[in-house]
């Protein structure tokens, strides 16, 4: 199972959380007890093969949906609404979920949009992290005007816009070529570990997973550590 040793000063803490969903007659059991604990600028990988689990283990720790069993504490909270949320944590997806009508820094600022205002000191800051991911000079194009590599570096700005404790990083290389893939993984780590965010990242590359702090491979419902 996960370690539970930072949990007093846990950025997340998950105790046996478990989801079935009813397939029919036959009730599917997806997670059975996982534990999991981060700190704050710590870094835990999950691999798994397809259908283990993964993004439904993702769902509940964003908050999106929730355990048929087991406790979430987000920071000690054991709630969390929808505002407090985009303030808390930040999430990087497969496919990007850029808007595509919206330049580079505006989509960066949409983060901002769903937390709260935007106001002078959010464009600064939406501007900063596009310089810090390598694209100072892109912030006015479009998605359609971006490389898939850009595409997710613009995310991975989006994903920091609100200085969030958390960031969830569901597949960020999965659409990516090799080359373009470990740069990206590289810069969020180094991101991460600059700003004390804690990450999780789900992955397959079993090359990406090492570099974080803490492996971990979800197999048949439970949460393992990995080497």
């Amino acid at each position: 199972m996960g370690g539970d040793a930072h949990a007093t000063q846990s950025v997340l803490t998950a105790r046996a959380l478990c989801k079935s969903y009813r397939s029919g007659d036959r009730l599917l059991e997806v997670l059975r007890g996982v534990d999991l604990s981060i700190a704050p600028g710590e870094s835990a990988s999950i691999r798994g093969e397809s259908g283990s689990g993964k993004s439904t283990l993702l769902n509940l720790l964003a908050g999106l949906d929730s355990p048929d069993d087991g406790e979430l504490h987000w920071a000690g909270c054991a709630r969390i609404d929808h505002a407090a949320r985009a303030r808390f944590l930040g999430i990087i997806f497969q496919s990007f979920h850029l808007i595509p009508e919206l330049d580079a820094l505006e989509n960066v600022l949409m983060a901002r949009r769903v937390a709260g205002r935007i106001d002078a000191p959010a464009r600064l800051r939406a501007a900063g992290l596009l310089e810090r991911v390598g694209l100072a000079a892109r912030g006015h194009h479009l998605p359609s005007q971006l490389s898939g590599g850009e595409r997710q570096r613009v995310a991975v700005a989006r994903a920091l816009m609100n200085a969030p404790r958390l960031i969830l990083a569901d597949e960020p290389t999965g659409n990516l070529d090799e080359h373009t893939g470990d740069s990206v993984i590289e810069l969020l780590l180094g991101l991460c570990a600059e700003t004390a965010t804690a990450l999780i990242l789900v992955t397959h590359n079993t090359a990406h997973a090492a570099k974080t702090a803490r492996k971990y491979l979800l197999h048949e419902g439970a949460l393992h550590a990995a080497c």
